[in-house]
């Protein structure tokens, strides 16, 4: 799966020469945490954050009156507060290095840019989805977690047990166990009864943490 695929096309964005009052009001109305900052030009500049602009807001301690504080505001520029180094991906990015850059430089979305243009941005909420999707989290079934000896072959050995027996996998992940030796596979299955799932687990040597639905 790629960026392109999951990314937000023509996303809300704003202009640089914005008070830092106006981006916060225009975050909050369409309930975004961050923006693309473009130029005048239609050029990429940056990109802000709501904590950016929180960030340069006077202390509640301070001593200026509301007054004060709303005319500082409303001088003080998005172009001095955003992040001028922005850090994009192209549309045809797999979407897990997307989520390894998110993750390596902590940040919640990347604005995703082909040819100096501005496509889409993808952020972690499209991440989540994903992650939904592939756990099966809004499919009906017996969600059943195993481990497995992390050793070539396990993971058809189970699905084939599930399937001679006529169960369907809508759903399946694999993920690290707490150590090399050992993975984890968690799976969304319907079609079979619990016991018969469990039966079909247990054939293919599948250590049964956890059955539910």
């Amino acid at each position: 799966m790629l960026v392109r695929e999951r990314m937000t096309t023509h996303p809300l964005t704003i202009q640089d020469d914005t008070s830092v009052t106006d981006a916060l009001n225009y975050m909050r109305h369409n309930r975004v945490r961050r923006l693309p900052v473009m130029n005048k030009r239609g050029d990429l500049v940056g990109i802000v954050a709501e904590k950016d602009l929180l960030y340069a807001s006077p202390s509640p301690a301070t001593s200026l009156s509301v007054h004060e504080i709303s005319y500082l505001l409303s001088k003080l520029k998005v172009q001095e507060v955003m992040q001028r180094e922005v850090i994009t991906v192209a549309p045809d990015c797999p979407l897990e290095e997307a989520a390894r850059i998110m993750v390596d430089f902590k940040i919640g979305g990347v604005p995703v840019v082909e040819d100096g243009k501005l496509l889409g941005i993808i952020t972690e909420t499209d991440l989540f989805k994903v992650f939904l999707e592939m756990l099966g989290a809004r499919e009906a079934g017996w969600r059943a977690s195993v481990a497995v000896p992390n050793r070539p072959g396990e993971l058809a050995q189970v699905t084939a047990e599930i399937a001679n027996r006529g169960g369907d996998i809508v759903a399946l992940g694999t993920f690290y166990g707490q150590d090399y030796t050992q993975g984890r596979i968690t799976l969304k299955v319907r079609g079979l009864e619990k016991e018969a799932l469990r039966d079909a687990l247990d054939k293919a040597d599948a250590q049964v943490l956890d059955i539910r639905e």
